[in-house]
């Protein structure tokens, strides 16, 4: 066990939506009966892309004692893109473009890279 930042999901706050599943590169985080959970904590990395995007404000960051982040596990979990996640300005998906999460106008969104100089600099 080591102490480190792990993510905390509180389950009175998740409504299920499902919307942090896809920020989690490592698939840490999977919807079971209706919820969020961290489905293995050697999974999380702690850095918390899944966060932003939670509309519910269910996620944070917590240090605690746990296991060791298991970057080979992580990197062996199946991907596959959401077709869900697109960029709010142009939308493309993230099968042609890098996506980021962010907050604009009080929203959790998804932002490409080709498009942040146009929020940045109008």
């Amino acid at each position: 066990m080591e102490k480190r930042l792990i993510v905390k999901i509180d389950e009175e706050k998740c409504t299920g939506c499902g919307k942090c599943v896809s920020p989690c590169a490592e698939g840490a985080i999977k919807i079971i009966n209706g919820k969020a959970k961290v489905v293995s904590e050697e999974l999380c990395d702690g850095m918390g892309y899944c966060i932003g995007i939670c509309p519910e404000g269910a996620i944070s960051i917590e240090e605690r004692h746990t296991v060791a982040f298991n970057k080979e596990k992580a990197e062996a979990q199946p991907k596959k893109p959401d077709l869900a996640i697109h960029c709010f300005k142009c939308g493309a998906g993230e099968d042609t473009h890098y996506l980021i999460p962010i907050r604009h106008k009080m929203e959790s969104l998804w932002v490409c890279t080709r498009c942040i100089p146009t929020l940045i600099h109008g």
